[in-house]
C-alpha cells in the first residue's frame, strides 16, 4: 500500500514523538492529510498477538490527536487483512486470551480475566473512538478479531479475495471484542445472529450484498485507489464537520448499548473463558481432529 509523499514515521503535533511500532505500520501523506495504517505481521496473516493488541491503541490514539491527519485508511500488509487472534501456538493463544492457569484463587482469576478482556476491547474500540474517519481496506482473510477491527471502522471496502467470519464459536468461546455489539447495526440483527452462531464464511460478493462492505472491487489495485480516494475526499472537507458527523452517527446507533454489551460479555467471559471447551477446541486444532465437547 503506497501513497504519494509518504514517510515511514509521523510526528504527532509537531513534537518529537513518532509512531514507532513493530506490528502496526503508519505511513502519512501530509499533502492530502491522510494516514495509511497497516497491520504488520504478514508472515502470520496479520494475526493479532499480544504486542499488536497493545500497539493498535497507541497508533489510533496518536492519530486522533495528530493535527496533520484528517482521515485514515486501515489495511493489512501482504495478501490478508487479519486472520484473527494468533493461534499459531498454545502459548500465543493463551497470551491473548489471558494465561491464568497458575492462579488458584477463582475470584482473582476472574478479576484478572475481566481486566484483560476490557483491555482487548479498548484496543479495538480505539479505532472507533478515533476522531478521524477510518476506511477499512480488506483483502483476503477478515475473520474473528479481524472482523472485530473492521466492524469498528467507519467505512469498509474489499476486493474479490476477501472473506469474513465471526469465528469464535469454533474456538469454544463467546466473541467478546465487539463484533456481536457492532455487527447488528451494520448487517441487521437477524443476519448478525446467523453469522455469529454458525461461524460460516461470507465471501466478498455476499458481504457487499448484505452491507458488510460498502463496495467490492475486482482487484487489490482498484480497491486501493478507491479507498485512498474516499479518504482524500473526507480529508479535504471540514475536519470539524467530519468529526462531528462521525460522533453523531455513533451516538445515533446508540453507543451506550454497545458499551453495555461489551461490559456484559466481558463479565460473562471473565467467568467462563478458560473452560474445558476452549482447551478441547485448542487440543483438537493442534492434534488435527474434531473436538468432542462435554454435555452442558
Amino acid at each position: 500500500m503506497q501513497t504519494q509523499t509518504t514517510t515511514t514515521t509521523s510526528k504527532v503535533n509537531n513534537n518529537n514523538q513518532c509512531y514507532r511500532c513493530e506490528t502496526v505500520a503508519v505511513r502519512c501523506d501530509r499533502e492530502s492529510k491522510i494516514a495509511v495504517v497497516s497491520l504488520n505481521r504478514p508472515r502470520y496473516l496479520n494475526a493479532i498477538n499480544a504486542q499488536m493488541w497493545r500497539e493498535i491503541p497507541v497508533v489510533f490514539d496518536a492519530l486522533s490527536e495528530d493535527e496533520e491527519v484528517n482521515a485514515i485508511v486501515l489495511t493489512g500488509e501482504g495478501k490478508h487483512f487479519c486472520a484473527g487472534i494468533d493461534v499459531s501456538s498454545k502459548e500465543s493463544l493463551f497470551e491473548t486470551l489471558g494465561d491464568v492457569e497458575n492462579e488458584r484463587d477463582l475470584g482473582r482469576r476472574n478479576e484478572y480475566l475481566l481486566r484483560h478482556i476490557k483491555r482487548l476491547q479498548a484496543s479495538v474500540s480505539s479505532v472507533e473512538r478515533c476522531r478521524k474517519p477510518v476506511v477499512c481496506m480488506i483483502k483476503g482473510a477478515c475473520v474473528g478479531g479481524g472482523l472485530d477491527i473492521a466492524a469498528a471502522c467507519d467505512i469498509r471496502m474489499c476486493d474479490r479475495t476477501a472473506f469474513f467470519s465471526v469465528k469464535e464459536v469454533e474456538l469454544g468461546i463467546v466473541a467478546d471484542i465487539g463484533s456481536l455489539q457492532r455487527l447488528p447495526s451494520i448487517v441487521g440483527q437477524g443476519r448478525a445472529t446467523e453469522l455469529a452462531l454458525t461461524a460460516r464464511t461470507v465471501k466478498s460478493d455476499e458481504a457487499e450484498k448484505i452491507g458488510l462492505v460498502s463496495k467490492c472491487y475486482s482487484d487489490a489495485e482498484e480497491l486501493e485507489r478507491a479507498c485512498v480516494e474516499v479518504a482524500k475526499r473526507m480529508a479535504s472537507l471540514s475536519p470539524l464537520a467530519i468529526q462531528g458527523t462521525k460522533r453523531s452517527l455513533l451516538n445515533s446507533r446508540d453507543s451506550e448499548s454497545v458499551e453495555k454489551g461489551l461490559e456484559y460479555v466481558a463479565l460473562k467471559n471473565a467467568a467462563q473463558l478458560i473452560s474445558d471447551d476452549l482447551k478441547e477446541s485448542m487440543n483438537a486444532r493442534f492434534e488435527k481432529r474434531k473436538p468432542v465437547y462435554s454435555r452442558l
